[in-house]
C-alpha cells in the first residue's frame, strides 16, 4: 500500500470490483460483507484473485467488512460466514457495531492461530472507551476512529472547525464526538498500540492532509467511492448521487431508512445518513410504518425512483461526476489536487 487510503466496506456499494480497483491503484480497498452469503462472498474473492493476479492460496490483498448485529445472526446459522471468508485469506476483516466484538476478534485469531497466515483485524470505534477495549482487551491491529468531520478552506488552509452532527454516509454512532477530537484522544489514548485510521465524512484531499498531519495513519472514505464504475450502485442511485447538493437537507440521519427496508438491528445510539427523499415526506406525513413500507414497496416494484435508499454521506454533494478506470483517477485528484 503506498497510499494511506481505505476505502470503506460499504454494503450493498462496495464488492470485488471497487475494493480490487481501490487495492490496485496503490491504496487499500475493503467490500462489505452485509447479508451476503459465504459462497457468494468466496466467489468475490475469486474474482479478486482474477483482477489483480493474485494465485490460489495466496493471501488476497483487500479486506472485507462485516456489521455485529447480522453476524449475530448468521454465525449461529448454518451458514456461518467468518470461517469460509477467513479461507481465502484476506489481508484484512473489519469488524464494526458492537458492544461485543471481541468475540469475532478472539474467533479470527483461533482461526489464524493454526495456519501461518494472519489476519489484519480492523475494529471502529465512536470513542476513546471504546478504542481502549479494542487495544487492550481484543488486541486489535487497527482503530477506525469514527466521528464527525467538517472543514470550510480557503487555499487549502484551515479556517474553520465545527462539529455539524455526524457527516459519515450509512451508519454510525449517532453520539460520536467530531472526528479531530476523537482522533486526537484516542492516539493520546493508546500511543503505542495499535495503528488508527480516521472516519467520518471525509471526501477531499484538504481532509485527508489534514488528519495525517493530526498523527492518522491513514484515511477511510465511502462516499467519495460512489461516484465510481465500480461501486455496484445502480445508475439511479448515482444519478441521485449526482443530484444532491451540500444543502443541510440534501441528506439525513435517521433510522427511517432502515425501517422500510427491514435492516433495522442496529444497537442503541446508531442511525444512518442518506439521501433525503419522499421516505422521510412519508414520516413528516405523519404516516406509521405499516403504511410506509408499502409505499416503499410499491414504489420498488414500479421502478418509482422517490424512494430509494441511497446511503451517501453530506459530502456527496462534492462530487458531480462518476469517475471511470479503476478508481486511479479518483485517488489521482484526492492526492494531486487536494482541493
Amino acid at each position: 500500500v503506498d497510499l494511506p487510503i481505505i476505502s470503506a466496506p460499504m454494503a450493498f456499494a462496495a464488492e470485488a470490483d471497487l475494493a480490487s480497483a481501490v487495492t490496485a491503484a496503490s491504496a487499500f480497498g475493503f467490500m462489505g460483507a452485509g447479508f451476503t452469503p459465504s459462497a457468494q462472498l468466496k466467489s468475490y474473492f475469486q474474482v479478486v484473485r482474477q483482477k489483480l493476479g493474485i494465485a490460489q492460496g495466496q493471501p488476497v490483498p483487500i479486506g472485507i467488512g462485516f456489521i455485529s448485529w447480522i453476524l449475530a445472526m448468521t454465525e449461529s446459522s448454518d451458514d456461518p460466514r467468518i470461517e469460509a471468508v477467513l479461507e481465502e485469506k484476506p489481508v484484512a476483516i473489519w469488524f464494526a457495531f458492537g458492544s461485543d466484538l471481541g468475540k469475532y476478534v478472539a474467533q479470527v485469531r483461533a482461526f489464524d492461530g493454526k495456519r501461518d497466515h494472519k489476519t489484519i483485524i480492523f475494529v471502529m470505534v465512536n470513542s476513546v472507551e471504546d478504542a481502549l477495549r479494542a487495544a487492550n482487551e481484543w488486541k486489535v491491529d487497527v482503530i477506525v476512529a469514527q466521528g464527525v468531520f467538517h472543514f470550510e478552506y480557503i487555499l487549502f488552509r484551515v479556517i474553520d472547525i465545527a462539529p455539524s452532527g455526524i457527516e459519515a454516509g450509512g451508519h454510525g454512532g449517532s453520539e460520536a464526538p467530531p472526528l479531530l477530537s476523537l482522533l486526537a484522544a484516542v492516539k493520546h489514548a493508546v500511543p503505542h498500540g495499535p495503528l488508527v485510521v480516521a472516519a467520518g465524512g471525509v471526501s477531499t484531499g484538504s481532509q485527508i492532509a489534514a488528519l495525517l498531519t493530526m498523527g492518522a495513519d491513514g484515511v477511510v472514505l465511502g462516499t467519495r467511492f460512489l461516484f465510481t464504475e465500480e461501486c455496484i450502485y445502480p445508475s439511479e442511485k448515482k444519478e441521485a448521487c449526482l443530484k444532491a447538493d451540500l444543502s443541510l437537507t440534501s441528506t439525513i440521519r435517521t433510522l427511517a431508512f432502515d425501517d422500510v427496508g427491514r435492516t433495522n438491528g442496529w444497537p442503541p445510539k446508531h442511525d444512518g445518513r442518506a439521501i433525503n427523499n419522499q421516505i422521510m415526506r412519508d414520516v413528516e406525513a405523519g404516516l406509521d410504518l405499516d403504511e410506509r413500507r408499502k409505499l416503499f414497496d410499491e414504489s420498488a416494484a414500479s421502478g418509482d425512483t422517490s424512494r430509494l435508499i441511497v446511503w451517501a454521506g453530506a459530502g456527496v454533494g462534492l462530487t458531480n461526476s462518476i469517475t471511470s478506470a479503476a478508481v486511479s483517477r479518483v485517488l489521482f485528484l484526492l492526492i494531486v489536487e487536494p482541493t
